[in-house]
């Protein structure tokens, strides 16, 4: 796994960009390859920017779009997949909440009627971190952390992104309660 730096800061409102070039924090525009906020922890890249490979892929009715990615993702050895872009339609979503806790996940929805995507975007390793916003026949949106059941109703055309030279893992986050994502190069993998 690669190097982990704190990105260091204080306060809620500073933000900075951060990566590592020869283990040292590089902060600056044409370096930067990460946002990041206050005491967080980037896994370092000393290969400096990935490339970007990306995939296109239409799902058809009665598919189940989080089932359909993740296999999508292991079948072709991803390793740092994300969402670009999704439009299609779905006919049935459960998302938990923006008010949802780790120890109170009990803010869940699920939703049985024909919704527009408007948004989905998140990271694909082993587990999916996906948000989504749909919309309703009267154009009222609704979004949140999908939990599955994201049926596809007419179509789902979705590309997907790669960070060629990294690699996406999850490691549970004390602070938070849920696993978080871990960047790493995999130039660093032993």
């Amino acid at each position: 796994m690669g190097d982990k730096l704190n990105s260091g800061g204080s306060g809620l409102n500073s933000i900075q960009c951060c990566t590592c070039k020869n283990g040292v924090a590089v902060t600056s525009y044409p370096e930067c390859i990460a946002w990041k906020g206050a005491n967080s922890v980037l896994s370092c890249n000393d290969a400096g920017p990935s490339s970007l490979s990306a995939y296109a892929l239409r799902l058809s009715p009665g598919e189940e779009i989080v089932t359909s990615l993740i296999t999508f993702v292991k079948d072709k050895k991803l390793k740092a997949p994300f969402i670009i872009t999704c439009v299609g339609s779905v006919t049935k979503a459960t998302l938990r909440l923006a008010n949802a806790i780790a120890s109170n996940t009990n803010e869940i929805v699920h939703l049985n009627e024909k919704f527009e995507i408007v948004s989905l975007v998140g990271t694909l390793n082993e587990v999916a971190h996906l948000h989504i916003t749909l919309a309703d026949k009267d154009g009222r949106t609704i979004g949140g952390h999908v939990m599955g059941d994201l049926e596809v109703f007419t179509t789902a055309e979705i590309v997907i992104g790669e960070c060629g030279g990294l690699e996406f893992t999850r490691e549970m986050d004390e602070r938070t309660g849920f696993p978080e994502l871990v960047i790493s190069s995999r130039t660093k993998q032993v």
